[in-house]
């Protein structure tokens, strides 16, 4: 998929953040991202720029889901406009940083792309994870991947309520993604 290709007139897609360690326990997202950093003409593309980022840096040096709190539900409001004080929970600074970094979000100027890679004991497969059905975008990028993989299974999971507003790490770009590989 070229950064050219877009959604019913959309802009081009030309930031992409590629998440792993967002829980520090779930290790595949943490490997890529690792070789991506080291490796990172694996994954440029012209007019595309690909940043591999380590979400959650203290959980994935002790192992651990979280240090203080889950990093994938504090991206909303409050947390992200909280006071830095002394005490402020470790993931609820770590999101105002990676706002801070691939945000704002819900601005212009939000990171176009964000693919959170997670692990799951769950039996799904490698499954993607959408939170907008009327994202035209990640609808046609999904349709895409499917196909790039078939005859492999790859279901899309759409998480989308009418009222909830999504407070995950890749809630941060203008079309998130998740990735979820058990």
């Amino acid at each position: 998929m070229s950064s050219s290709c877009c959604a019913l007139g959309e802009a081009p897609v030309r930031r992409v953040g590629v998440f792993g360690g967002t829980h520090g326990n779930e290790l595949s997202g943490v490997l890529l991202v690792r070789h991506w950093q080291e490796n990172r003409a694996e994954i440029q593309r012209a007019g595309v720029e690909v940043q591999p980022f380590l979400t959650n840096p203290r959980a994935v040096q002790k192992c651990t889901r979280y240090i203080d709190c889950d990093l994938n539900r504090v991206f909303d409001p409050d947390s992200l406009g909280r006071p830095v004080v002394e005490d402020i929970p470790y993931e609820v600074r770590r999101a105002q940083e990676i706002n801070d970094i691939f945000g704002p979000k819900g601005s212009d100027d939000a990171y176009d792309l964000i693919f959170d890679l997670h692990n799951t004991t769950s039996n799904m497969g490698g499954t993607l994870i959408l939170e907008n059905s009327r994202d035209d975008f990640t609808i046609q990028m999904v349709h895409y991947i499917k196909n790039a993989l078939a005859p492999e299974p790859c279901p899309a999971l759409l998480i989308e309520h009418p009222s909830l507003k999504y407070a995950t790490t890749r809630s941060v770009a203008k079309h998130p993604v998740g990735k979820y590989e058990n």
